[in-house]
């Protein structure tokens, strides 16, 4: 049993409040491809499709005379950072296990190199499950930040990857 779920973190005001800066319709499509990363390399999916889903909630908007500057942003973004203690934070708040929601914060820390020094880390297959997410549903300039979801329709998907999630961490039965 799970003590929180997915459902809980989308529709927290604070994840609310971060989910539409970041962009919601990117965030429900990265948990989606995580459940089925980590279903395929064994990782267990609650973390994998939360670390997905809040990935991106320390975007900071990085602007110039009013327009978006992606540039800008690719220069001196830090938002795993930031989204990493946000998330474990909130998980936190809402009752998460703290080993869970310090593996998810870890993810959502290294889901990005681009603040990091050169060199690569040996990420975890949680660590790398997460990133690859992300990798999975960029668009060029950052465009994937803007797409649109109705809320209702993302509110349903939510549900669903839920659902998917629990009948994912049942145990197996054995056929005769």
């Amino acid at each position: 049993m799970r003590n929180v779920t997915l459902m809980d973190v989308f529709t927290h005001p604070i994840a609310q409040k971060y989910l539409r800066r970041s962009g919601v319709a990117h965030a429900v499509a990265c948990a989606y491809h995580a459940y089925r990363l980590a279903v395929k390399s064994g990782v267990d999916p609650d973390v994998a499709t939360k670390a997905a889903l809040l990935h991106d909630i320390g975007h900071y908007e990085w602007y110039t005379d009013g327009e978006w500057d992606y540039e800008k942003y690719k220069q001196n973004d830090i938002h795993a950072i930031k989204g990493a203690e946000r998330a474990h934070k909130l998980l936190i708040r809402l009752g998460e296990e703290p080993k869970a929601a310090k593996e998810i914060a870890l993810a959502i820390l290294l889901h990005t190199d681009s603040y990091l020094p050169e060199g690569d880390l040996d990420k975890n297959k949680l660590q790398q499950i997460v990133k690859k997410a992300d990798e999975l549903d960029e668009e060029p300039g950052g465009n994937h930040h803007y797409r649109k979801i109705d809320p209702e329709l993302a509110a349903e998907k939510i549900k669903q990857l839920d659902r998917m999630v629990e009948q994912a961490r049942l145990p197996m039965k054995k056929t005769v």
